[in-house]
């Protein structure tokens, strides 16, 4: 299974859509957005991608709420599963516990990822390129045994993604 993880697109709808189908053409069958959207062509370019897709409200997504019920947006912490795996889907990381399998969140604009206690923390970047001038994403592929996190970064002006490839044995 392959999950696009994607966070903090703010008003960076180009950037947005460009991360989006780049990681469905990677086998993404399912999108993960942490937060801070902030405009409703974010949300529509996740609908539209045409996959099942999960995201939550960041703290710059006030003006969002009343179209929640239009998107598959939630309030933080959101709990779901995908086949046999929990996740826990933040903006803040402030839910930072080992009650999933998989704790994702952005809002800090840097990409991490740690495995620890049988859970793996997750939060891909930035895709809106504010703290340093790169689009970042993140392809999850969870198999029976390993997560794999493949990490995709590219330069404004780049044409394409660089990856660089992390793996944990469940």
């Amino acid at each position: 299974m392959k999950i696009a993880v994607v966070s903090d697109s703010h008003r960076k709808v180009d950037y947005t859509k460009e991360a989006l189908t780049f990681l469905k053409e990677q086998g993404a069958s399912y999108v993960i957005h942490a937060g801070d959207l902030e405009v409703v062509e974010n949300l529509k370019a996740l609908k539209e991608l045409g996959l099942p897709y999960v995201s939550v409200f960041g703290n710059n997504d006030r003006a969002l709420y009343t179209c929640s019920n239009d998107f598959n947006i939630h309030q933080e912490p959101y709990h779901f599963k995908i086949k046999d795996v929990t996740f826990t889907l933040m903006h803040l990381p402030f839910y930072m516990n080992g009650n999933s399998d998989v704790v994702i969140s952005g809002h800090t604009h840097y990409f991490e990822c740690d495995y620890t206690g049988g859970t793996l923390y997750l939060n891909p970047g930035e895709l809106c390129a504010r703290e340093k001038p790169l689009i970042e994403c993140v392809l999850l592929e969870i198999k029976e045994n390993e997560y794999i996190i493949n990490y995709y970064s590219k330069a404004i002006q780049q044409a394409e993604f660089e990856k660089k490839e992390i793996k944990y044995v469940k």
